[in-house]
């Protein structure tokens, strides 16, 4: 029986671009399919720039809390390409597909695609329509890979959700390189009559997304406008137009998760059909897990080369807004428990490195850049990377690895410091991988 690390493999040589963003090729697929993305239980259809995956991981938790069953879907993986389809199981949490289930659903799509031209990322999409359609759920989350106009996922017809996380630059060289082009293309998944959620945006953003709203007939739930999110005297209230929620603070930590957890809350309120009480929301905030988002790393053989005392931290950020809001949350942390802050930095070529770390200028001691083993994309070297740092007003210095970069410090710096390991969700994936003492598979 072939592995899906092999079927995965044969898949990337049907169309050898990454990213080729069409609907002509997956919707071609789904109809030799049966058409399963017309077959799915009610859909949430996430886009953004930034807080995507830790709003669909609120919502998964808030939705189960309420004891509805939820297939996610989201990309790219972390360690196994398992994680991305996620399926509901019958009274309990929903888990990553098994391996079985997975090759099943990857070799009924590959033999009907017959080898015409598709991107890994739609046949895949695919066969994870394919999956949640044959598995009984009440809710879909689904995740925009990229973009939102011409993302694959954006085939579900009639969505009963939308939602729309904070929009910055990112992907310029496949978006655009203005904020307004970026937005155009994550307001893309509004469709008439659908409801979305818009959470808190640069005026030039939402200027294209309420312009796409009024022309397509999409009814918006607007941030700052419908509802709004602060912390409170150490809680989450949510103010809406007709009520006001008192909360738990989220268990995922970050001024940035404020806004994400008040967004996810508001948008499990406004989907119709789902009755969510305080109690479940209060629950699903204080259950949701999503790795390498402000996650510490207590145990293990990475935080093992640390002397005793010191911090170790894995967030995916990798763009000037995610930079921002680590760097607000490293500030945070810095004034609840003072400790000399460091940074192990890699980062795919072509992202904006100085725009991230420059906000880190005054608050990080040092900086030791990295490689990032088997990338799907043409990451910095090291070299290239520090001296991003050094433009960005960071002293900083190239290693050859994690486990170099981390002996770094503590020699450069003896005594118990706080070391955020950051730049990229492929990095953080090689963590987790390093961390479980196993090779992550390729996205």
């Amino acid at each position: 029986m072939p592995t899906s690390d092999k079927l995965l493999a044969d898949l990337k040589l049907l169309h050898p671009k990454l990213i080729d963003l069409s609907l002509g090729r997956v919707e071609r697929l789904l109809g030799k399919l049966g058409n399963p993305h017309l077959r799915l239980p009610p859909v949430v259809h996430v886009a953004g720039t930034n807080g995507k995956g830790s709003v669909t991981a609120y919502l998964k938790a808030i939705l189960e809390a309420a004891g509805h069953g939820v297939h996610v879907y989201t990309s790219p993986h972390l360690v196994r390409f398992h994680e991305r389809i996620v399926i509901a199981r019958p009274g309990g949490t929903a888990q990553p597909i098994g391996e079985d289930q997975l090759v099943d659903v990857l070799e009924r799509t590959q033999s009907l695609n017959d080898g015409d031209d598709i991107t890994q990322f739609e046949i895949t999409t695919a066969a994870a329509f394919l999956a949640f359609a044959e598995n009984p759920a009440d809710v879909v989350l689904l995740e925009v890979g990229l973009g939102g106009r011409l993302d694959a996922t954006n085939v579900v017809p009639n969505p009963r959700l939308g939602v729309i996380t904070p929009v910055s630059l990112d992907h310029a060289d496949k978006l655009g390189d203005r904020l307004s082009l970026i937005a155009a293309e994550k307001a893309g998944i509004l469709k008439r009559g659908m409801k979305t959620v818009v959470s808190r945006q640069e005026d030039e953003a939402m200027v294209v997304i309420a312009n796409t709203a009024n022309r397509v007939g999409a009814q918006l739930v607007v941030w700052g406008q419908d509802y709004d999110a602060y912390e409170q005297a150490g809680r989450l209230v949510v103010q809406r137009q007709d009520q006001l929620i008192d909360l738990p603070l989220p268990s995922l930590i970050g001024p940035h998760q404020i806004t994400n957890a008040g967004t996810a809350v508001t948008a499990a309120l406004e989907l119709d059909g789902f009755k969510i009480s305080e109690t479940a929301l209060e629950r699903g905030l204080q259950s949701t897990r999503w790795p390498a988002r402000m996650q510490r790393l207590s145990h293990g053989p990475l935080i093992d080369l640390l002397k005793q005392g010191s911090e170790l931290w894995l967030d995916g950020g990798h763009n000037p807004a995610a930079g921002e809001a680590l760097a607000q949350t490293m500030a945070d942390l810095e004034e609840r428990a003072p400790r000399p802050l460091h940074l192990i930095v890699g980062m795919l070529g072509l992202k904006d490195a100085v725009g991230f770390l420059r906000h880190f200028r005054g608050l990080a001691r040092y900086v030791v850049t990295v490689p990032i083993p088997g990338a799907h994309e043409q990451p910095f070297t090291p070299d290239a990377l520090a001296d991003a740092a050094e433009t960005a007003g960071l002293a900083s210095e190239a290693a050859s690895s994690i486990e170099e970069a981390l002996r770094r410090h503590d020699a450069l710096f003896p005594g118990p410091k706080r070391i955020l390991i950051c730049g990229s969700l492929y990095l953080a994936g090689h963590v987790l991988a390093l961390q479980e003492g196993i090779v992550a598979q390729p996205n």
